[in-house]
């Protein structure tokens, strides 16, 4: 369980981020967040 913590903060990171672009219009930069946050999500889980 302690070693998914580092992961999971990346996770909130990478959706943050794909947040701050979506609301900035830049759609792009959101997918490509959002996609991170998957990946990271797909192998950690």
């Amino acid at each position: 369980m302690v070693a998914r913590v580092f992961p999971s903060i990346l996770i909130a990171l990478d959706c943050a981020a794909a947040a701050v672009y979506a609301a900035h219009g830049d759609v792009r930069r959101c997918i490509y967040w959002a996609a991170a946050a998957t990946l990271t999500a797909t192998v950690t889980f």
